[in-house]
């Protein structure tokens, strides 16, 4: 048997992006022609070395992850953006490529997806038989996943306190959805507001994103899991979807291989902002966990009520949002009685976060400038007439590895 993986001993990382038109910038449903491409089959996976590629439940979405757990984030910018140029490559003679941010800015999910119909499609089929897959929660998001692993119950119980902590400021860092439908709804982080509504119809399986305050694996099994499965069980009799991976909250446990999967953040531009991010989170986490700001005891006894509110807020107006909890606020050595989303992000990247990291220079661009959906939003100006031209730019973004920067902000 391995030796187990103690606490920021190794990192998982998948990002997700949809596949455009190059002309319309639409979605096109090709990620099984582009694995078809690498490997001359339909795979739901294929290993490149560091990177996998692997399908999503939308054929127009592919993720790219590390092909198992890795001991640093440095260096997964550049290698990620390795592989983006190489999927943009194989899609140039389809005319199409890839597009980052967390939801298309007109998809017509109702219309326009198609499920992936290869290997575990009637898993996905199950899915959309009990919940209807075409609406945006489904259909129309992209996140990022950061796995950090546990080696015991009492390292376990430590992550998942902190983690809980942290998920209510991840959108003040890493909204990206701004537009849905072709407007600006005034959300910053629709993918969010319109996951949390994605398992209406079985409750248990998303809860309220923010995960119940359980803090051993016994614990977790039995309010959570075994809830799930067994309000699933009715609509899914041959036990397709009864697996840790049902679970649909924003950080779920995954006892298979002892990680705890964050789900809430949005993807970025390229590579380089969404491994910054990562880095930040397990900077913060790794404080937290030490109880450098407040003890174990504290962490795990916040009232879940405080922190939905406080998320709640965050997915409407990201870094903007102001924070007035002080009790929440303690959690991070904050000592004022309320504070921007923003400038509670500031304090931790230059608390924990080394000056000359790699990292640096992506965050100080989302801490100066604001989150991506806020830099997307002052592009439009309101004007959606703009909308194709901004997404453009970002699409390129992504292709050449560089941060977008709102034309207003460039010209100063």
């Amino acid at each position: 048997m391995p030796n187990p993986i103690h606490l920021f001993q190794a990192y998982g990382v998948e990002l997700e992006y949809m596949i455009v038109d190059s002309q319309s910038l639409s979605v096109r449903a090709l990620t099984d022609r582009v694995l078809y491409e690498v490997v001359g089959e339909f795979l739901s996976e294929i290993e490149l070395g560091e990177i996998a590629w692997s399908n999503e439940l939308a054929l127009h979405v592919i993720e790219l992850k590390t092909n198992g757990p890795v001991d640093t984030l440095a260096g997964l910018p550049a290698l990620f953006q390795e592989h983006v140029v190489r999927i943009n490559r194989l899609l140039q003679p389809l005319n199409a490529r890839l597009m980052p941010t967390a939801m298309h800015p007109w998809m017509d999910p109702f219309a326009e997806l198609q499920l992936w119909p290869h290997q575990y499609n009637p898993v996905y089929e199950a899915y959309n038989r009990i919940f209807d897959c075409r609406g945006h929660g489904w259909a129309n998001l992209q996140s990022v996943h950061l796995n950090l692993p546990f080696a015991d119950d009492n390292e376990f119980g430590r992550l998942h306190a902190a983690i809980r902590l942290i998920m209510p400021i991840l959108p003040a860092l890493a909204a990206s959805s701004p537009v849905m439908e072709s407007r600006l709804t005034g959300v910053a982080d629709n993918r969010m507001q319109v996951y949390q509504g994605n398992s209406r119809r079985l409750p248990s399986i998303t809860g309220k994103v923010i995960p119940e305050p359980v803090f051993t694996r016994k614990d977790y099994e039995t309010q959570i899991l075994e809830r799930m499965y067994r309000e699933i069980a009715p609509y899914d009799p041959d036990g397709e979807l009864q697996f840790e991976w049902l679970n649909s909250r924003g950080a779920i446990a995954r006892f298979d291989r002892n990680t705890i999967e964050i789900r809430v953040l949005d993807v970025q531009e390229c590579p380089a902002a969404d491994l910054a991010i990562c880095n930040a989170i397990s900077h913060v986490l790794q404080a937290m966990t030490a109880e450098r700001w407040t003890s174990l005891k504290e962490q795990q006894s916040f009232a879940s009520e405080s922190l939905l509110d406080i998320f709640s807020q965050i997915v409407t107006d990201a870094e903007q949002t102001v924070i007035a909890d002080e009790a929440y606020l303690g959690q991070f050595g904050i000592k004022q009685n309320q504070i921007a989303a923003g400038e509670l992000w500031r304090h931790l990247v230059d608390a924990v976060v080394p000056a000359k990291a790699e990292c640096r220079a992506p965050l100080e661009m989302i801490l100066k400038h604001g989150t991506l959906s806020r830099r997307i939003a002052d592009s439009l100006e309101g004007d959606m007439e703009l909308l194709k031209p901004v997404y453009r730019e970002l699409c390129d973004c992504l292709a050449e590895g560089r941060m977008f920067v709102s034309p207003r902000l460039a010209v100063k």
